[in-house]
Parts: structure tokens; sequence; C-alpha cells
């Protein structure tokens, strides 16, 4: 019997409020990770129309001077948020600085000698996914939404289209029958602009510089949804027109609520933190089993208690789609993948100022050089070890 379903992904652009802060949360780790590798940050950031506070934990190893207010400004002009008329600017905007030190009862289960037996930095549940279906091995709704969302801020910065602003959004909705994607059901599109641009102007300017350019037109057909600022006009956005939070967007920052997400968000924390190490763990691992053709869907849940090296508990699913028996499949996993955090951490090389190009466009489904969880170099240790 044959199924369907459409499942929509959102995705917003480096000026939305939320991603803003993202970007400000991973650019003051990145800045403290550079002097110090060891460091334990948890660093939040929340801006509204001219105000940015920064506060958090943060605790060193030694003494470090980090100009805070130059890194925010800093990155909100490199954001584009470079002339009060748009409502924020990064030489005029307030700084507010409250950071602390971590507190020393959650210290002393993390900080250890031996990487085996550094202890989670809280507790909690991670996820991890991967899907055959995009060569990114992410869900297509996702990935769409990224890839529409990246060009708008690339059209914007290029001056391709002179009438765009930092802020953004898109949001894909694609038609599955028996989960395979065959259609986009829809396709939406904010983004802020000027006073002065026409809807039509903008509409035109979208649809050729933005949706054409990423969208195979394969999957569009005379039913697909197309709306372009659909209120009419989108010219108050970024902190001036909502508040932004660090850690609000954490489906946009994973697989799009395709899969399950534990609730922890990622920027601002190093990794330490394993809402941030054991998800990146996790996606490693289920990429390189869909990767190694083991399954053609894969979710790894992780769990831990803080200060616990051990985890509490790893869970594989397959949803049906698995190439091997599941307990082979799991005994495999687990022989090869280790989830304790400092071995996590070793592994993948977490303890770099890597982080800030994590903040937008999603954690996954992106080949950087510094995205060492999106490897696939444990295919053949998989598929010896379940004999196939």
């Amino acid at each position: 019997m044959n199924s369907y379903k459409v499942i929509a992904s959102e995705s917003v652009t480096e000026g939305h409020p939320d991603k803003i802060c993202d970007q400000l949360s991973d650019a003051i780790l990145d800045a403290i990770l550079n002097e110090d590798p060891y460091a334990h940050v948890a660093c939040e950031c929340f801006v509204t129309t001219g105000l940015v506070l920064i506060g958090g934990e943060i605790t060193t190893t030694k003494p470090l001077f980090i100009d805070y207010e130059k890194i925010v400004r800093d990155t909100i002009k490199e954001i584009g948020y470079n002339d009060s008329r748009i409502g924020f600017d990064y030489r005029g905007c307030a700084i507010i600085n409250t950071i602390h030190s971590q507190s020393p009862d959650i210290a002393q289960g993390v900080r250890k000698s031996e990487i085996e037996e550094q202890g989670a930095g809280d507790q909690g549940i991670m996820y991890g996914y991967a899907t055959n279906e995009t060569p990114e091995f992410m869900p297509l709704p996702i990935v769409l939404a990224h890839k529409l969302t990246q060009k708008l801020s690339e059209v914007r910065k290029k001056n391709i289209l002179p009438f765009l602003r930092p802020d953004g959004k898109s949001l894909v909705a694609v038609e599955y029958e028996n989960d395979i994607p065959f259609r986009l059901e829809a396709i939406v599109i904010a983004a802020q602009h000027t006073e002065e641009a026409t809807n039509e102007e903008i509409s035109e300017g979208i649809r050729k510089e933005v949706i054409e350019k990423i969208v195979t037109q394969d999957f569009v057909d005379d039913k697909t949804k197309i709306f372009i600022n659909r209120t009419g006009r989108f010219v108050t956005g970024g902190p001036r027109g909502d508040a932004g939070l660090t850690g609000r967007k954490i489906i946009v920052d994973t697989y799009g609520g395709v899969d399950s997400h534990g609730g922890g968000a990622f920027s601002g924390k190093d990794p330490s933190k394993v809402d941030r190490s054991a998800s990146y763990a996790a996606r490693y691992t289920a990429k390189n089993v869909v990767a190694a053709k083991l399954a053609d869907k894969c979710e790894i849940q992780v769990s831990y208690a803080i200060g616990e090296p051990n985890p509490l508990a790893i869970n594989i699913e397959c949803f049906g789609t698995e190439k091997a028996d599941i307990k082979i499949l799991r005994e495999a996993v687990l022989k090869i993948f280790d989830f304790k955090p400092g071995l996590i951490i070793d592994h993948l090389q977490l303890r770099r100022p890597i982080y800030k190009k994590t903040a937008c466009y999603g954690h996954f489904g992106r080949n950087l050089p510094e995205f060492t969880w999106e490897k696939t170099d444990k295919i053949e240790e998989l598929r010896k070890e379940v004999n196939l």
C-alpha cells in the first residue's frame, strides 16, 4: 500500500534576531577557545532594539582578556546591520556584559586529568539522524530551506537584489510517496526589504535570483504554492522588529523537525556540554551507518548524567530500513563509536575555534573542513563488523 505525507522545514538568515544571538554566542566561544582550548563556556545573548545583552558562565584555565564589545560589534557588522536606518547598527547599539564564572559544583564533575574519565557537563538526551534521501544525508525539506536562506543572504551581500535587508526566513514543504520525496507542496520566503521596494520587484527578484537558482524544476508543478512576503510588507525586521535569544532555533539547527530533538541548544557552549558534543557524535554515527548502506535512515539516541563519563543509554533506530539484524548493527555501533564525552571531544577535535561557522544554516549536512562530525570514515569498519 502506498503511503503519502507532506513534511515542512524552515530556515532563517543570519540577520534573524535569534540567529544574531547564536552567532554572537559562538563568536565569543571561538575567541575564548582560541586562547584556552580547555575553557568552560556557556554564553547566552539577547538582542532587542538598540541593545545586546551578554550573559552566562565562563571559566578559563588561565587569565584571558577577551574584548567582548569588539566581538559583538564586529559580528553584527559582518551580518549586515551597519546602518541605523535598518533599525539596528553595530556602531550605536548598547552592550551590557553580565558574564560570570561557572559554578564549581559543575566544574568538579567535568574537569578530569584523563579524557576517558571526563564527565558529562550536564544530564540530557541527545539525538543524531541521517537519511539517504539527499547527498547531504539530510532530509530534503531542511536542505532546501537552508539553501534558500543562504542564497537570500548571498544575493543581498553581493548587491544582486539591493532592496534586501538582513532578516529573512524560508519554509519548504515536500510531499513524499513511500518515503521518497517527489514534489514540492510549498515554498515560503519572507525577506526584509527597503521602504521603497515594491511587492512586484521583491517577488520577481526573489523568484529569479533565489528560488529558481536553488529549486530543481522537476520538483515543482502547477500546484506548488509559492508565497513571497505574504503579508505584503517586511520593512521593520531584525532586533527592532523582534527580540532575539540564543538557542531558540534548535529545530532549524538540526533536522527541521523530521527527527527527534532532546531539547538542548548548541550555540555558546563548549564541547564539555554534551548538548553539543554528543549531538555531533550521534550525527557522525548515524551518518556513517547510512553512508555504509546499512540502513536508509538511522537515528541515534544517547543520554547522560552530569559528571558521569559513561552514557546511561544508547539506542539505535533504523525505522525498519536496516539491511542487517538490528542487534548486530547495534553491537557494531557500540564497538566502533565511543560516546564518552572526553573521547568524543578528542576524536572530533572539538576544542578548536570552529563554532561561529555552525551558527547559521545548520550544524549538519555541510561538508566543511571544520565539521569533523560530517566525515564518513567509519564505513568499512561498520560493514566489516556486520559482515557486509
